[in-house]
């Protein structure tokens, strides 16, 4: 399968970009709906087994409210958003559901600190893994079916456990894709705390899916030697960009350019973006749930973007997870949330255009 291109939304009515944004509760406050958007952005405020801090469950609603300050003209891609971009309401029923399994959860995590056999929790990871297959099965749905009308989509977490549904949409519908994971951590665990469907094991889970051609880390700086493993186990379907080696590079001359350059000749043609924000150096993003020291500046991240988009790669859709915190105080992770959900929309209805 390959998307349909992106097709202008005619009518915008009297919406000014440039003028002070209106809440009408949708993201970038833009007047679109489901029908006449090319791109879906669905929420999925989810962070059941996050290990270390929480705040990763207010991120949708984070960045739709950050949205209203993103100005929609870009410097590159001018007025790409009259190609309209749509975020469903709020699904209440998910984030209630997930926090009443986040409180079960966070006692076994607590019971395992204290040397507690995870045998003892058998029944609460057996609740806990049925909701997280039926939340995936709702996901891979609701993603099949904007798929099959011709949109692009985008997933907003949420921690980093939540794309597994959409990813198995895409493999339903493409016979074979690339990842660019961007990421503090490898996520290859066959496991984390006992939950085979924790954020740490996202990635691993995705190795399962035959249609995954390859995945490219990038920014990874944390990791165990079971992925290390996993990774070499891999035959090249897993490629490793540490921040490490990419900072090695760079001080040593060479340029970011060339190793984005690098990056992308590992790619196929289709390729989908996830996206946790802690990839990013941690002033970026300080309240998510699992910093590490290091990571892509903003313009790094969008400099891939781009060439991915130049490259003439598709980008077939996209997540950003791990963006945490809470309004006010908190609102920079949002803000610069918001930023880069802004650009992910935009290079991926770019590289469909074509």
């Amino acid at each position: 399968m390959s998307l349909p291109a992106p097709q202008l939304k005619k009518d915008f009515g009297n919406f000014d970009p440039g003028a002070a944004a209106v809440d009408n509760g949708n993201i970038f406050a833009l007047p679109c709906t489901d029908e006449d958007a090319s791109l879906v952005v669905f929420p999925v405020p989810w962070e059941v087994t996050v290990s270390y801090r929480t705040g990763a469950v207010n991120g949708p609603e984070m960045l739709r409210s950050a949205s209203r300050q993103v100005d929609l003209d870009d410097e590159d891609m001018g007025d790409i958003w009259k190609y309209g971009i749509y975020m469903p309401p709020h699904p209440d029923d998910i984030c209630e559901t997930g926090r009443g399994l986040r409180k079960k959860a966070a006692a076994i995590i607590e019971g395992l600190s204290r040397g507690e056999s995870q045998l003892l929790f058998a029944r609460e990871y057996s609740e806990i893994e049925h909701q997280f297959c039926a939340l995936y099965d709702r996901i891979e749905s609701a993603t099949l079916g904007y798929l099959q009308r011709g949109k692009i989509v985008g997933i907003v977490g949420g921690d980093h456990s939540v794309p597994l549904g959409a990813l198995r949409a895409y493999a339903r519908l493409f016979q074979s894709f690339g990842i660019v994971h961007i990421d503090a951590h490898a996520d290859l665990r066959s496991s984390y705390e006992g939950f085979v469907y924790s954020h740490a094991s996202i990635m691993r889970n995705v190795l399962d899916l035959p249609q995954v051609e390859r995945i490219v880390q990038v920014g990874v700086r944390d990791f165990c030697k079971e992925e290390a493993d996993v990774i070499a186990g891999s035959n090249g379907r897993v490629m490793l960009y540490t921040d490490a080696t990419l900072k090695s590079a760079l001080f040593s001359g060479k340029t970011w350019e060339y190793l984005c350059r690098d990056i992308i000749k590992r790619l196929p043609e289709n390729v989908y973006i996830s996206f946790d924000i802690d990839g990013l150096d941690p002033s970026l993003c300080p309240n998510t749930g699992t910093p590490v020291p290091g990571g892509l500046s903003f313009p790094e991240a969008i400099f891939l973007l781009k060439k991915i988009t130049e490259s003439g790669r598709k980008i077939i859709g996209f997540d950003l997870v791990e963006v945490a915190g809470t309004a006010g105080a908190d609102a920079w992770d949002g803000i610069v949330g918001a930023r880069l959900l802004y650009q992910l929309c935009c290079r991926s209805i770019v590289s469909c255009i074509a």
